[in-house]
């Protein structure tokens, strides 16, 4: 037989573009359209509804960026239309190709009532099933004229304050027309049939079976009368269609899905209304499919519908109920999970989980993160706390280098707990459910032989919009299908469920799940990271205080309601493209107001617990709410401090600098205002490689390949500029409590950094401020501290422990970790003697290691202070910054844990009667408390929540300082734990513990 696949292909592909695809829509007439321009942001329904429209034709240009405009259309069913299918076609002048990257509608009744979202797959409203002849509409579209930004080119259209007026689009389409559902059917019944076929082997009989049947079916179709003959073409298909999938065929569990970023390439205040276009047109599709389900992560999202659309969030609810709409995930947002503070990932699960509980009487099992950089070594643990069993992602699939040897595993966190994992192998969480990649998923598929599961996520998403009728109607035709995986819709639990019966030995994933790309966004904004770090910090301390003060002041009223408006505020800000600092600058504009907010209004909320406790004196009072005692005060208590120590003195050296000394450390800063000596003097030990210079500024070119505020590569390190001229060099303070030296340095264009170096009474370790005015472009800021330590591993602090990272490079794994994540500290040691390095807002770092001649080992730590990429935002971190960071010499694990928080947890200095005795007191340092509040219930019990901070086993005690009548081990929502091991408090309130390495233990304190 003559080869003629490629003639019939082409036959194909035109005839549905020109012929058929058209014809879905077949007769129409035009609806009357007028308009009106929302001034300034977008207005409440009823001010769209009563506002004065003008006239308005198709072809009209419309909406400026960031615009709303709001269409009104009128018409009537044509009286021959009766009995038949009727819908509006409006097209707001989509781009096909876009879908949730640009202009989106959402279509209200007369009465503000919504009635279905617009967008480019998405262009049809239902009239009527059947019409009747003369039956009239009366919509109102709120239209909203996104930009389109996702070509990745400097732009301003990424703010209002600075995007253009001119108009974005143009009415592309205003009609109703009669929907052919025969000719619907046939679309989607040649689409999925050329899918397959183009996806199945070239020497395989099924190919050809499908080619003959095209072939005929289009035969069968009248070019000039397409409605009148699809249904003689579709029976042509039947037999093809039929052919049942073969009994080792994979299996697809399709899940309805919309990734909506909570802000991206849009502020929050359009993902509010994006959330509300997806949902509006699922639950209609859940109307018309029962056996839809769609799965809607980030409570969130849920929580803004409840509150901006009361009649949506209603019909959600029945949706829910129903089993068809399924929150999943259990978080507030899908955050980052590389930056999030211990704490507050704790706080995502405990409020998302408690938000579906309170709302929906929904407890979800699987964690839902496809999209996030990276997944911390430390979630496992937090997962399985949370109550939930399951955990899936998509995004490792984007790995640079190393492919992930496995779809379903189980991942193993720092304490060695385990939770079942899936890693989709149809590579998207935007699945369309083609041929294309329903094949891909079944050759990709890493398990076979063991397996024969996996999930795929399908709907346009990013931008929100969703699964549309179109995918559905894959999803039958793929259900039993001859070449085609197995598809069947159905609850992610059912899935996982079903996975784990099948594969309960599945193999086992250690340590971190570290994305192989998008390592600049432990960067990209550090405003926006700093104010995190800083509103995580300052929770810690009003929860600390105003639980203090509710238990031992009269009174006193715990802030139940703000510090859960504040702590929702936060997380929300951890999702996965603000905290990175990968949104638009509308998006971190917002940000670093909100954080100002923020910290205001902590303090203030402090500073009333802080008074509260101190009482009326003149006794001057150190608050600690670090988990250390420090100068004598006790964790989480106040009292009048101890002396420092030996007093530092100051002197200069012969070749120009300084010398700065406390009989713990001598710091040697020369004529560059380098450190070039940090001695440990008790160990009689210097900690800056030899000829080398720690404190030491560079700059690197910073052009990657693609994704600006993402990403770094590897080659940024081929060329580097040491900043080493000053500008000016002096001992700023000096006393016996503590001395610096102030270095100024002017750098590029216009850039410049003011350093002070400052070593205290007492200390171990040398802390250096730097302000700086950051004017470069495509750049990148780094400190480096070279070591004189022979390290084979480096230590990063991750949320409730650490993590161990190679310095070498002997894989492709190691060395594609060239840049990485801590959080207040960064350690590397040989055996006996070690250095951190700490800091209070910087999350990016690397760490390097070289041979010198005189045989020793050089490793360096570097923090990633600044960047500046043009994309998104094209002013990224321009400006001034306070950027601080310490050097301690001879420090342990122990002593980066104490010095780590201490830095990000400063004393802050009040006038009261005493002394305040901690609410709780742990008599083993190894064990972090790492929160103390009141419980959610509003009960009146106090949760503390610790952790082991070393890597080891940890014995300890847990005094109470009031009346304990038990202590209850509890989950993250605090609820008891089943099986718990804490015994019964002793008369004096001591409670004794026992944590493996890196446990995190929750402990609900009931008082007498």
């Amino acid at each position: 037989m003559h080869d003629d696949r490629s003639i019939t292909e082409h036959r194909l592909r035109r005839v549905l573009k020109e012929r058929i695809k058209p014809a879905v829509h077949s007769r129409s007439v035009p609806l009357a359209v007028e308009r009106w321009e929302a001034p300034g942001e977008p207005v409440p329904v009823a001010d769209g509804l009563a506002a004065p429209y003008e006239p308005c034709a198709v072809a009209d240009v419309w909406g400026p960026a960031w615009g709303t405009t709001w269409f009104k259309v009128t018409g009537a069913v044509p009286a021959d239309w009766a009995g038949r299918t009727v819908e509006a076609v409006l097209d707001l002048g989509f781009d096909r190709m876009m879908p949730g990257f640009q202009c989106e509608g959402l279509v209200h009744r007369a009465d503000g009532g919504e009635i279905k979202a617009l967008n480019p797959y998405n262009d049809w409203v239902r009239v009527a099933d059947p019409a009747v002849g003369g039956e009239r509409i009366e919509w109102y579209v709120e239209a909203a004229s996104n930009p389109v930004l996702v070509d990745h080119s400097i732009t301003y259209e990424g703010d209002r304050r600075t995007s253009g007026d001119q108009p974005l689009y143009r009415l592309a389409r205003m009609d109703l027309a009669v929907f052919e559902s025969e000719v619907w059917e046939l679309v989607q019944d040649l689409e999925v049939l050329y899918d397959l076929m183009t996806q199945l082997d070239e020497g395989e009989a099924r190919r050809y079976e499908i080619l003959r049947a095209i072939d005929s079916a289009l035969d069968a179709v009248d070019l000039c009368d397409v409605p009148g003959t699809a249904a003689a073409a579709r029976a042509r298909l039947v037999a093809a269609l039929a052919a049942p999938a073969h009994a080792s065929a994979h299996r697809i569990s399709a899940v309805g899905h919309a990734h909506i970023d909570s802000a991206w390439l849009w502020p929050l205040r359009e993902t509010v209304r994006k959330v509300s276009r997806t949902s509006s047109n699922m639950v209609n599709l859940m109307d018309e499919h029962p056996e839809f389900v769609f799965a809607m992560s980030q409570a969130q999202q849920l929580d803004w519908i409840k509150t901006y659309r009361p009649e949506l969030f209603e019909r959600v609810k029945k949706k829910i109920a129903d089993g068809q709409f399924v929150p999943v995930g259990g978080m507030w947002v899908e955050s980052d999970t590389n930056m999030v503070g211990g704490e507050a990932m704790a706080r995502q699960f405990l409020y998302g989980k408690k938000f579906f509980m309170d709302e929906f009487g929904i407890e979800t099992k699987n964690v839902w993160l496809p999209d996030s950089f990276g997944y911390t070594a430390a979630m496992p643990q937090i997962v399985k706390l949370s109550g939930s069993k399951w955990f899936l992602t998509q995004k490792i699939s984007w790995s640079q280098v190393n492919k992930f040897p496995h779809h379903t595993f189980w991942w193993e966190g720092i304490d060695g707990t385990r939770v079942f994992t899936h890693f989709p192998p149809v590579d998207t969480y935007n699945s369309d459910l083609g041929g294309a990649q329903m094949a891909h998923a079944a050759r990709n598929y890493r398990e076979k032989g063991r397996g024969s599961r996996s999930l795929a996520p399908f709907g346009w998403g990013d931008g929100g919009g969703g699964p549309t009728r179109e995918q559905l109607a894959r999803a039958k035709r793929q259900r039993d299908l001859e070449g085609s995986p197995r598809v069947e819709i159905e609850r992610p639990d059912a899935f996982f469920e079903k996975a784990h019966a099948e594969y309960e030995d599945a193999p086992v994933w250690a340590g971190e799940l570290y994305l192989e790309l998008h390592r600049g966004t432990y960067t990209s904004q550090a405003k926006t990271k700093q104010g995190n770090r800083h509103s995580e910090s300052l929770l810690r301390e009003a929860e600390l205080w105003a639980s203090t003060a509710a238990v031992k002041v009269p009174g006193y009223a715990y802030p139940y309601e703000d510090l859960e408006r504040i702590w929702k505020t936060v997380l929300l800000h951890q999702f996965h493209d603000i905290l990175p600092g990968s949104s638009i600058a509308w998006v971190h504009r917002e940000a670093r107001e909100t954080y100002a907010r923020v910290r205001e209004e902590l303090r203030g909320i402090t500073l009333t617990a802080q008074t509260a406790l101190a009482g009326e004196g003149e006794e001057q009072l150190v608050f600690n709410c670090a988990p250390h005692a420090r100068r004598g005060v006790p964790a989480g208590g106040a009292g009048r401090p101890a002396a420092a120590g030996h007093p530092v003195t100051v002197g200069e050296r012969p070749d120009g600098g300084w010398t700065l000394a406390n009989g713990r450390l001598r710091v040697e800063i020369d004529g560059r205002g380098l450190i070039v000596s940090a001695y440990d003097l008790e160990a009689g030990r210097e900690s800056v490689a030899p000829g080398a210079a720690a404190n030491l500024l560079q700059i690197h070119p910073d052009f990657p390949n693609m994704w600006d505020a993402w990403d770094i590569d590897e080659f940024y390190r081929n060329k580097v500029t040491d900043l080493v001229d000053v500008d000016a060099l002096e001992v700023s303070e000096a006393g016996a409590s503590h001395a610096t030296v102030r270095v100024a340095r002017s750098f590029g264009s216009s850039s410049s950094v003011v350093q002070r170096v400052t070593l205290r009474a007492g200390a171990k370790a040398v802390d250096i401020v730097s302000d700086v005015d950051w004017h470069e472009t495509e750049k990148f800021l780094k400190a480096a501290f070279p070591l004189d330590v022979k390290a084979e591993r480096s230590a990063s602090e991750t949320q409730f422990g650490h993590v161990y990272r190679a310095t070498h490079t002997n894989t492709s794994w190691e060395a594609a970790k060239f840049e990485i994540c801590a959080h207040r500290w960064i350690h590397a040691e040989e055996p006996g003697w070690g250095v951190a390095v700490l800091n209070d807002s910087t999350y990016g770092h690397d760490v390097t290691r070289d041979m010198r001649a005189d045989g020793g080992q050089t490793t360096t730590i570097r923090l990633s202070l600044l960047r500046a990429p043009r994309y998104p935002d094209p002013e990224t971190d321009q400006g001034a910054h306070t950027l601080r960071f310490s050097l301690a010499p001879g420090a342990a694990i122990a002593d980066a844990v104490r010095e780590g928080h201490a830095l990000n947890l400063p004393e802050r200095v009040l006038s009261g009667a005493g002394p305040v005795a901690p609410l709780v007191a742990v008599d083993n340092d190894a064990v972090v408390v790492e929160s103390v509040k009141l419980a959610e219930d509003r009960g009146g019990d106090v949760v503390v929540r610790l952790y082991e901070s070393r890597g080891g086993r940890a014995n300890a005690t847990l005094t109470a300082g009031f009346p304990l009548v038990a202590a209850v081990e509890s989950d993250l929502l605090e609820r008891p734990m089943e099986g718990a091991a804490v015994g019964a408090p002793t008369p004096d309130g001591a409670v004794a513990l026992t944590l493996r390495p890196f446990q995190i233990l929750t402990l609900r304190l009931h008082r007498a």
